[in-house]
């Protein structure tokens, strides 16, 4: 078969292998990567079809091939070995405990330098800090909006200075960004 013969009857089929590669990922964008693979291979190894044979069905091949080689690899790339005595970590569960000391130690810290802070500029901030939207913070205190965020402001720049002072690293004030 020539290059021109190979080529055209890859066209022919492409509707038809999208749609059997849409079948196989059920998306879009996958369906679409799958189809370009399976072309490319064709396309390199076309001197391995041997004319005469079903055509479409050496192309169906190709591309379920690479799908089930795809899916092993992802199940693979999911799978937990544990060479630990007993398997402990398979046998322990997912759900992992979380030993929150240290973010409660901080967060105390964190509410006495608040403390510190000037009244006017400490409550817009705890009731941002609680959830409230900056229009429920003006209407409860009777403020403007624009003086709520600049008080919600020049509180987190106060509250940013005093973690400075006191800890004079910058990874305490990234966790508290985030």
């Amino acid at each position: 078969m020539s290059t021109i013969e190979f080529n055209t009857q890859l066209d022919k089929l492409s509707s038809m292998l999208h749609a059997f590669a849409y079948n196989l990922t059920k998306n879009g964008d996958d369906a679409k990567d799958l189809y370009q693979e399976t072309a490319i291979r064709a396309l390199v190894n076309k001197e391995k079809f041997r004319p005469g044979t079903n055509f479409k069905a050496w192309l169906f091949t190709i591309m379920k091939n690479i799908f089930i080689n795809n899916y092993r690899k992802k199940v693979k790339a999911n799978t937990i070995i544990d060479k630990t005595d007993n398997q402990f970590y398979l046998n322990s569960g997912k759900v992992a405990i979380q030993n929150s000391a240290a973010s409660n130690i901080i967060m105390k810290e964190l509410l006495g330098m608040l403390d510190e802070i000037d009244e006017n500029l400490r409550t817009p901030f705890l009731l941002h800090y609680q959830g409230y939207k900056y229009q429920e913070i003006a209407d409860t205190l009777g403020l403007p909006l624009g003086t709520v965020k600049s008080r919600i402001f020049f509180a987190r720049k106060e509250m940013k200075e005093l973690i400075r002072g006191r800890y004079g690293n910058e990874r305490i004030l990234r966790e508290i960004e985030q």
